[in-house]
């Protein structure tokens, strides 16, 4: 099975079509995502979404475009994406791209709006998977192979009541081994492919490699970048503006209707060429360590992201970043706040208007009425949203790989136990 990938594709809005666009949106919402676009027809999507940036002033007040950025996270290549979507839902691709710059004209061909697709990708500065190779069939297959056991469990209560839980255990697996449809689960999931296996263990070891050969030149430049960091810090303006009441109310129309949330908030890179390179850096230190270290279920503590991207637009000069979430948004800026305020502070403060912060991981976020105003007021409406899993949580999916792990193989009596527990 191959790894998880990042999707993005950014388009540019004319300002006469802004409307149209908003409005082709809120139809899809009211429809519903995956009913108009057949996400679920589309080979390993986890989550999908279409968002409007709006027009707006970088830091030195130059206005940039409006666009339209689609993202998904799924288990195929981008290109093999994008190819299975124009052909499951290109009609509606062209409702939404149609009025964008450059978009095939009516009656152009798959290979025409893949190749428009394509050429309009943007790349990730860091991606964040809560766990690397647990695919969406895996995951379904798994949930399914739970409630098999459950009802099974269920319906012969009575009759397993008075057994010991290696009997109770043993009864479960010839009732999974009779059934075909669940023969899938004596196996175990399937590794991503060796090629990519073998990249990252190349990534792993060439960065720090890398930083050994100049290091030389970091002793140098380190001690002079903490310096430009604190004398930019002591200039930076915090923004005071609250969220909009309306802006809160239409991002809330958004939110709280499944077990998931998505979030996607953007902003604008604070001026000069000092903080643009920081920001880059900082990125460069997040994706690999996401890449390598936070793979397993666990973002520094956070355990209820699903997924999460950031990535520049108009040259680096603003950011948008994006995740899949459990539970409500104020929980979820809460375990940040907590447990990974340090974390927020060395990407977000780079962002014009952030709270104030000192060395640049010191403070910010820790202001936390000033961090949740700054959050909102930069967070955009999610209009189209979708998840393949939307009743599972984090934690039902570890529990289902857990039940799928332990199901066969050799237990102790107190493992046994525990794992029974889990249903």
């Amino acid at each position: 099975m191959p790894h998880q990938s990042a999707v993005t594709v950014l388009a540019t809005v004319p300002p006469a079509r802004v409307d149209d666009v908003r409005e082709v949106l809120d139809e899809a919402h009211r429809k519903g995502a995956g009913e108009v676009f057949r996400f679920a027809e589309v080979e390993g999507v986890h989550f999908a979404r279409l968002v409007l940036v709006p027009q707006g002033g970088d830091s030195a007040g130059a206005l940039l475009p409006a666009s339209i950025v689609y993202m998904s996270e799924v288990d195929v290549s981008p290109s093999a994406h994008l190819a299975d979507l124009v052909r499951r839902a290109g009609e509606e691709l062209d409702k939404v791209f149609g009025y964008c710059d450059g978009y095939p004209a009516g009656g152009a061909s798959d290979g025409e709006r893949i190749a428009w697709l394509r050429s309009r990708c943007v790349p990730c500065a860091a991606f964040y998977v809560n766990t690397v190779g647990r695919g969406r069939r895996q995951m379904l297959n798994e949930a399914r192979l739970r409630e098999a056991i459950e009802e099974f469990l269920d319906r012969h209560a009575a009759e397993l009541s008075g057994r010991s839980p290696t009997r109770i255990r043993a009864a479960v697996q010839e009732y999974v081994t009779g059934r075909e449809d669940l023969a899938w689960a004596r196996s175990r999931p399937a590794r991503p492919a060796l090629r990519w296996r073998i990249r990252q263990a190349a990534h792993l070891v060439g960065v720090p490699l890398a930083g050994l050969v100049l290091l030389p030149f970091l002793v140098v430049v380190l001690p002079v970048w903490a310096v430009l960091v604190r004398w930019h810090e002591r200039r930076d303006v915090p923004s005071r503006k609250r969220p909009d009441r309306d802006h809160v109310r239409e991002l809330a129309s958004y939110e709280d209707f499944v077990a998931q949330n998505p979030f996607t908030a953007f902003g604008a890179v604070k001026p000069g060429w000092f903080r643009r390179i920081t920001l880059t850096a900082v990125l460069f230190v997040v994706d690999y360590g996401v890449r390598h270290f936070f793979k397993r279920g666990n973002l520094a503590g956070v355990k209820t992201i699903h997924f999460a991207r950031w990535l520049f637009i108009d040259g680096k000069r603003r950011v948008i970043f994006a995740s899949n979430y459990d539970g409500s948004l104020e929980s979820y800026m809460g375990d940040f706040i907590d447990k990974v305020a340090w974390g927020l502070n060395a990407v977000f403060s780079n962002g014009l208007g952030y709270p104030r912060t000192r060395w640049l991981v010191l403070g910010g976020a820790k202001d936390e009425l000033a961090f949740k105003h700054y959050l909102r007021s930069h967070q955009l409406p999610t209009q189209v949203w979708y998840s393949a899993y939307d009743t599972l949580t984090m934690h039902n999916l570890r529990t289902n790989a857990r039940i799928r792990a332990n199901l066969f193989g050799t237990l102790s009596p107190a493992e046994t136990e525990a794992w029974l527990a889990l249903f």
